[in-house]
This record gives C-alpha cells, sequence and structure tokens, in this order.
C-alpha cells in the first residue's frame, strides 16, 4: 500500500514540466562520454632576427579537437594560446589574398586551403630559397621586382574610340585570358622552381612570366611586340626547362609552364 502511494507520488512529481526537463538533463550528462583529445604535433621553423643563432624546428602540441581544419588554424591557435612570438603572414583566409604562403610538409601552399593531415607531425617551414625576414615571413622584395619589371598594366598607342569609355573585347578574347588573371601572386609557384633557385636575380619565375602572357595575350593591349622584346634574354625567359613544379605547387590551379611555352612559340614565330 506504502509502496504504491509513494509510485504514484513519483509520477505526478515527473510530470510536471520543470521537474521532467531536469530529468531529461540528468540523463543527458550521464549518457555523455568524456571526449578523448587528439593531439598532433606541429614542428615549425624559428629564426629571429634579433638573436641571429642558427635555424630551428620547435614542436608544439595541438588538440586538433580544438582547432579548426586548416594549417592556418593551427598557426592561430599556437600564436593565440601557446607562442605569441611565432610570426607568420596571413589576412583572407580564403585563398585570394595569398599571404599565407608557405612549405608544409615538403610542398609549397597556401595555409588556409591546406588541410591538416592524418598523421603524428606536421613541418611547416618558409617557402624555400627565399631570404628569412623572421619564422615563416620571407622577404618578398625580389618577387615582387620582377613582377613590376613586366609591366603588369594595359598599355595603348591608341586613345578608345570613344573618349572615357571602356575598351572592349569580344568574348573569345576574354576567354583567352582564363588561366592567367586568377593569380594571387602567392609566390608557391616561383620558389618551387629548381630554375629560380639557382638564378632568382636573373630568371624572372613562373609568377612573372605568366603575368607577361596575361598582358601578351590581351586584345586591348597594343604593345605585344614590345613586351616579347623586354623578355626575350635568356635568363629572363629561358632559364624555364619545363619542369612544371610551378604548376603542381599553384594552389588556384593554374599552369604557369603552359603560359611559358605559349611566350617561347611567340618568339619563335617572331623570329621565323
Amino acid at each position: 500500500m506504502a509502496t504504491g502511494m509513494f509510485r504514484k507520488a513519483v509520477i505526478r512529481v515527473s510530470s510536471t514540466p520543470a521537474s521532467r526537463l531536469q530529468w531529461l538533463r540528468s540523463l543527458a550528462t550521464a549518457a555523455e562520454a568524456p571526449h578523448s583529445s587528439n593531439m598532433k604535433t606541429f614542428s615549425i621553423y624559428r629564426w629571429n632576427p634579433d638573436n641571429p643563432s642558427k635555424p630551428e624546428l620547435q614542436d608544439y602540441q595541438i588538440d586538433l579537437k580544438k582547432c579548426g581544419p586548416m594549417v592556418l588554424d593551427a598557426l592561430i591557435k599556437i600564436k593565440n594560446e601557446i607562442d605569441p612570438s611565432l610570426t607568420f603572414r596571413r589576412s583572407c583566409r580564403e585563398g585570394i589574398c595569398g599571404s599565407c604562403a608557405m612549405n608544409i610538409d615538403g610542398c609549397n601552399g597556401l595555409a588556409c586551403l591546406t588541410k591538416i593531415e592524418s598523421g603524428s607531425s606536421t613541418t611547416v617551414t618558409p617557402l624555400p630559397h627565399m631570404y628569412v625576414i623572421k619564422d615563416l615571413v620571407v622577404d618578398m622584395t625580389n618577387f615582387y621586382n620582377q613582377y613590376k619589371s613586366i609591366e603588369p598594366w594595359l598599355k595603348r598607342k591608341n586613345p578608345p574610340e570613344t573618349p572615357g569609355k571602356e575598351i572592349l573585347q569580344s568574348k573569345e578574347d576574354r576567354e583567352k585570358l582564363d588561366g592567367m588573371y586568377e593569380c594571387i601572386l602567392c609566390a608557391c609557384c616561383s620558389t618551387s622552381c629548381p630554375s629560380y633557385w639557382w638564378n632568382p636575380e636573373s630568371y624572372l619565375g613562373p609568377a612573372a612570366l605568366l603575368h607577361a602572357n596575361r598582358w601578351i595575350s590581351d586584345s586591348r593591349d597594343e604593345y605585344t611586340k614590345e613586351r616579347l622584346e623586354a623578355i626575350n634574354d635568356e635568363f629572363k625567359l629561358y632559364r624555364c626547362h619545363t619542369i612544371l613544379n610551378c604548376a603542381r605547387a599553384c594552389p588556384k590551379g593554374l599552369n604557369p609552364g603552359k603560359q611559358i611555352t605559349h611566350i617561347k612559340q611567340l618568339q619563335l614565330k617572331n623570329s621565323i
């Protein structure tokens, strides 16, 4: 008799909304199992010009369950939570600005587009064969000067047919620029090229030559002949041996080697 009355009382209490919610929460809490961590080691190149000792790889442990999926997420987490002295470039986090270009496990790429691979460790170093300013930041001065040397802007000898209006081109001529205008100047291609490693001061490199061909191929530009003559040089152009590391390294899926071949074909055509 007493047992039956106790059961009825429990049923009445548990049937109220507040008690039912508390009961469900207790069940959910009891059902939760402790999450095991997923630790991964990131070996990152470190060098400080204020303390110019030999460069070294420094290891950082990251729980991947508390980190985003990309290498850049791990670098930001290390800088924010473990070592604020870690230095690297980054900006858009969308593969547009090219700032976070670096070498990840032996391959050039953008940290914001490179997923953290499974495995115990990942090695992150600066772009190869570039002067290091600090940690993962390299000096891009020579790279940008080479880009500037090909005069990457529209050059005209005659004014537009309609003053103050844009210069039109056909859809077919516009399509010729596909595979070139998308370049974000991250330098992944040039710093993966052995010819660029050997002759960085004289060989323009895949990125600059791709942009050179972009303006050579533009139907609105009227300095095609002069552009070809400016790069018709044993070192500026012909150090390219079609190794095609550039195509494999490009995070935008472009093929600079193909564009350089097109320039060589135009040079041959003009010489006949």
